[in-house]
C-alpha cells in the first residue's frame, strides 16, 4: 500500500501586508483628523469650566478617588513630577506609532485590526469633544490642583486664550490612556511570550500620569476605556495565522500502533 499525504488541516494562509504608501497616508490623515479635530472645539471656555464642574460632582457622587491623591505621590518628589510631565509630553504619539509600525512590518493582520480600532476609537473621542468640551482639572479652582507642568516643567501647552496649535478643552475622554490601552491589547493578543501581560504597565502608568498631572479626571479615563470596549466589541480580532500567531503551532498526531503502512505528513505545518 502506498503511503499517503493527508494533511491534519489546511496550512493557514499568510496575511498579505497592506501596500506601505496607502498605510502611510491612513495613519498620517488619522493623526492629522486627530488633530485639526481637536481645534474645532476650541473657545468653549465657559461651557468647558461648565462641564468641568459637573464632571467633578459625579465624581463624588460614585465615590471616586480624589485626583489630588495622586498627585500628591507626584509632588513628593521634583524628579518624580519631571518624570511624570516628560511621559505625558513625549510617550503618547511615538508609542502608538511604533505599535503600528511593528504590527504592520510583522503582524499584518493585527495591524489592520488595530488601525480600524484605533480609528474608530478617535473619531469617536473627536464628536465627543466636540459635543462636551470640558476643561481639565488644572484649570478648576475647585479642584486644588497644581498645574505640574507648567510649575515644573515640560509642558505641551501654552496659556488657553493664546495656545493655537491644541485644544485644551478636550479632557473626556482621554485619548492618552484610550491609546495607550490599546497599545496594550494590542500587543497582548499578538504576541506569546509569557510576559507579554506586562504591557499593561503602559496603560497604568499613563493613567497616573494623566490624572497626577491634573490633566484628566478619572471619568476621562473610563469613558475612553468604555469606547474602546465597543470598537472592540464592533471590530473582530483576525484569525490566527502563521503572519497573525508568530508561527504556526505544532500539532502533534499520535499514530496507531498498528497502522504501519500509514504515514502522517504535515501535521505539523
Amino acid at each position: 500500500m502506498n503511503a499517503r499525504t493527508e494533511p491534519s488541516e489546511a496550512a493557514p494562509r499568510a496575511t498579505a501586508r497592506p501596500p506601505l504608501v496607502r498605510e502611510l497616508l491612513l495613519v498620517i490623515g488619522l493623526f492629522l483628523v486627530y488633530k485639526f479635530g481637536r481645534q474645532l472645539a476650541t473657545g468653549h471656555t465657559v461651557e468647558a469650566l461648565h462641564n468641568a464642574h459637573r464632571v467633578w460632582d459625579w465624581e463624588l457622587a460614585v465615590h471616586l478617588p480624589g485626583e489630588g491623591s495622586v498627585q500628591s505621590l507626584l509632588l513628593s518628589s521634583d524628579t518624580l513630577v519631571h518624570i511624570a510631565n516628560t511621559y505625558y509630553a513625549t510617550v503618547h504619539f511615538p508609542a502608538t506609532l511604533g505599535f503600528l509600525v511593528w504590527l504592520y512590518l510583522r503582524r499584518p493582520a493585527h495591524y489592520v485590526w488595530a488601525r480600524r480600532v484605533l480609528a474608530a476609537l478617535t473619531a469617536t473621542a473627536l464628536v465627543v469633544h466636540l459635543v462636551f468640551p470640558l476643561a481639565p482639572p488644572r484649570m478648576l479652582a475647585e479642584a486644588g490642583l497644581v498645574d505640574t507642568a507648567r510649575v515644573y516643567g515640560p509642558s505641551v501647552y501654552g496659556p488657553p486664550q493664546t495656545d493655537h496649535l491644541s485644544n485644551q478643552f478636550a479632557a473626556m475622554p482621554s485619548l492618552h490612556f484610550g491609546w495607550a490601552l490599546m497599545v496594550a491589547i494590542g500587543l497582548i493578543v499578538a504576541t506569546r511570550s509569557r510576559l507579554r501581560w506586562l504591557w499593561l504597565l503602559h496603560p497604568l502608568v499613563t493613567l497616573l500620569v494623566i490624572v497626577g498631572t491634573a490633566n484628566h479626571y478619572w471619568l476621562d479615563a473610563i469613558v475612553a476605556g468604555a469606547i474602546l470596549g465597543l470598537a472592540l466589541a464592533v471590530i473582530h480580532l483576525p484569525h490566527r495565522t502563521v503572519t497573525t500567531a508568530g508561527r504556526a503551532q505544532d500539532k502533534l498526531v499520535p499514530a496507531d500502533e498498528n497502522a504501519h503502512e500509514n504515514v502522517l505528513v504535515g501535521a505539523a505545518r
